[in-house]
């Protein structure tokens, strides 16, 4: 055996998952409520305790099955949170992830029957475990920045849609108005759009052109 590191504390690992999707025109992020201590009755992230022998991107993949139901959208890793004292039990390092969920594919979000979780707005969120505000802080901030530069929107929107139906979810997303026409010049110039060819005939509009991302990765303009 060996025994160069007898002696030193081993710090527990988690992964914490700020989930987003938007409904009712907000930015909303998934909660849980904790039926343990510490925290207990509080609302706090999805996540979960490292395995033996488990990824970090695969713990985050359980955690995002077991909560939410889907599988295949867009998550990245965030940050590392290792205060401390961010654990009232012991030592514990978290690597925060970013999922990305549009509420449409979310198996019955609204369900009453899940008494232990819930969807807010991410500008009204109560008191929360741990240090779980502040990550979803972070998470806030760094998705609000990154839709400046780069697709990530496409996580939030379904395969087709108006380029009204874009528009509106930048600005759920950055909690405020844009400029329709230099959006629409802004978007259709990044090269990252196209036309399905089809028109969306519902209500009461003018029939719109449909259109969706061209790829379904990470593109930045």
């Amino acid at each position: 055996m060996n025994t160069k590191y007898i002696g030193f504390e081993s710090p527990g690992v988690t992964v914490d998952l700020v989930i987003f999707t938007v409904n009712e025109d907000q930015l909303k992020v998934m909660l849980v409520r904790r039926a343990e201590s510490p925290f207990d009755g509080f609302w706090s992230l999805p996540g979960g305790f490292l395995k033996i022998g488990e990824s970090l991107d695969a713990a985050a993949h359980r955690v995002l099955c077991e909560k939410s139901g889907v599988d295949d959208v867009y998550m990245e890793q965030l940050y590392t949170f290792g205060e401390p004292k961010r654990d009232p039990r012991s030592r514990v390092i978290t690597v925060a992830y970013i999922a990305l969920i549009p509420w449409q594919h979310l198996p019955q979000p609204e369900s009453t029957k899940v008494t232990d979780l819930t969807w807010l707005p991410v500008d009204h969120l109560p008191k929360l475990a741990f240090d779980h505000k502040e990550i979803i802080n972070y998470a806030v901030s760094r998705l609000r920045a990154k839709v400046s530069y780069s697709n990530i929107v496409y996580g939030l929107m379904p395969k087709q849609f108006r380029l009204s139906e874009l528009q509106s979810m930048y600005e759920c997303i950055i909690n405020d108005k844009l400029d329709k026409r230099n959006f629409r010049k802004r978007m259709l110039a990044t090269g990252l759009l196209k036309e399905t060819g089809k028109k969306d005939h519902a209500g009461a509009h003018r029939p719109a052109m449909l259109y969706q991302f061209k790829s379904k990765e990470i593109v930045f303009f």
